[in-house]
């Protein structure tokens, strides 16, 4: 199977790339700039996605089964302040991909995000959309093109993607807990918003559990454990051996923000569950496997 993979330099990129290599897929990772996945055997290929006739060569060079579609422009903040380059890349890029797609009747599996709903979860598949902010919008607006393609697709959806690290990669939320506090710095973190985090190895088994079935259907992979961000620091201190007095709790209040976030956002997992065998770690153990750990 010939796996083209978009984002392969992000987090989620780089694990997906590195696992399904392992699992004995053709891996053909896309994305900008120069490598950074840890393993020189997996080849990489630099794209600009938003290049229309550079996308159409590298699929006529490749001839994928498979888009993997992981690349976003997914920090809300930059979103909002330039919302035609997020549109560029979140909307237009996919919309390339998707057209390519086609020419090749390649499977597309495009990774959405918990933004593309508002209040209220943990949401369902079959939850209303509702954003908050222009990044959820552009997310949704790229998940209408798939939907409407024609193209055998799935759109899974992940929330506050966290797991293993290493040199050339933006560290997660645990990775900056375990920073701050081993540093012997003091950090604030919110108790009024509450997400099921998802452990990135995790959303790599969801998707190859995926990838052995022919369904058009959409998919949450999130964690089990609704927690906030208090709460999952609190559980780093505890894995780890940290000074959880180093942790104090305030509201979302005492971080202003420009763009909106839910309060109670979260997916639930009880389709990728029934239908796929879809099984998330608890949180606590993913954080002992994410550092190396034994759970």
């Amino acid at each position: 199977m010939k796996l083209i993979i978009t984002g392969a330099n992000g987090f989620l990129g780089q694990h997906l790339s590195l696992y399904m290599h392992n699992n004995k897929c053709d891996v053909y990772p896309v994305s900008r700039g120069p490598k950074r996945i840890p393993l020189s055997e997996i080849p990489y290929y630099p794209l600009e996605l938003t290049d229309k006739q550079a996308v159409l060569d590298f699929f006529a060079q490749i001839q994928p089964d498979v888009v993997i579609h992981t690349a976003a422009m997914s920090k809300p903040d930059e979103c909002f302040y330039d919302q035609e380059a997020c549109v560029l890349h979140n909307v237009t890029a996919t919309q390339y991909l998707v057209e390519a797609a086609k020419q090749f009747s390649a499977r597309f599996i495009y990774v959405s995000t918990d933004f593309i709903f508002g209040e209220g979860g943990p949401h369902s598949e079959l939850a209303l959309p509702n954003p908050l902010n222009f990044y959820g919008e552009s997310k949704l607006m790229a998940e209408k093109l798939v939907r409407s393609s024609g193209l055998r697709q799935n759109i899974v959806r992940p929330v506050f993607i966290y797991g293993s690290h290493w040199d050339g990669m933006r560290p997660s939320f645990i990775q900056w807990v375990r920073g701050k506090l081993e540093a012997n710095q003091p950090i604030k973190v919110v108790t009024d918003q509450h997400r099921t985090p998802t452990f990135v190895d995790d959303i790599c088994k969801g998707i190859d559990l995926l990838l052995q079935r022919e369904t058009n259907e959409d998919f949450h992979f999130a964690g089990e454990d609704i927690l906030s961000p208090y709460e999952m620091a609190v559980i780093v201190v505890q894995v780890l051996g940290l000074n959880a007095a180093l942790i104090e709790p305030v509201t979302a209040d005492v971080f202003p923000e420009i763009v909106r976030r839910a309060k109670d956002s979260g997916l639930k997992i009880d389709k990728a569950k029934a239908i796929l065998g879809y099984q998330p770690h608890g949180f606590a153990e993913a954080v002992r496997l994410s550092f190396g750990l034994k759970p």
